[in-house]
């Protein structure tokens, strides 16, 4: 399997521990970048984070790759891949840009984009999807400038401050198996 994949200015490459550096998981501790991340809000651990890439990798149905940018090799971010759903060929696929210094240069949108690519030339997946908070703009500009349409919207899926709010569902589909596409 390959392990590195690369764009313009980044590369992909699948995290091993030593890659979860103090500095890496201060990314899940800045409440400005854990604003949008839509799981249970549970804290994220050195633990339970490479406990989660040993597992997916194990279990052959989560990646976790390292965003690297190529002109200093400093891993600036994530891309998750899964949970991979084998029969149907579908999987999420989960973008961060931990280092705030790599914010607002199109950086995600060029690792979305390697990412596709993983998942439909590496695992033969069909589509791939995301969902994200409606006020996440960042984020919805990103996919869909990496090729991902807005594919639907769940009506106050969220409750933020008392408030509710509509996930916003994008999607991407692989020409190989979408003529349209």
């Amino acid at each position: 399997m390959k392990s590195v994949f690369s764009g313009e200015r980044i590369y992909l490459k699948l995290l091993t521990e030593e890659d979860i550096t103090d500095n890496v998981m201060s990314w899940f501790n800045d409440p400005v970048l854990m604003q949008y991340y839509t799981d249970s809000k549970s804290e994220i651990t050195k633990a339970k984070l490479l406990e989660s890439i040993k597992k997916g990798q194990e279990n052959k149905n989560n990646y976790t790759y390292g965003i690297y940018y190529t002109e200093n090799d400093e891993l600036i971010g994530t891309v998750k891949l899964g949970p991979i759903n084998h029969v149907h060929k579908i999987s999420d696929l989960a973008t961060l840009i931990g280092n705030a210094n790599y914010h607002h240069r199109g950086l995600a949108v060029e690792a979305i984009k390697v990412g596709n690519q993983i998942a439909f030339e590496q695992f033969g997946i069909r589509k791939l999807f995301s969902g994200m908070y409606e006020s996440n703009i960042s984020s919805i500009k990103a996919y869909t400038h990496a090729n991902w349409v807005i594919e639907g919207r769940l009506k106050g899926q969220f409750l933020v401050n008392g408030k509710t709010e509509d996930k916003i569902l994008v999607a991407c589909f692989n020409p190989k198996y979408f003529e349209d596409a």
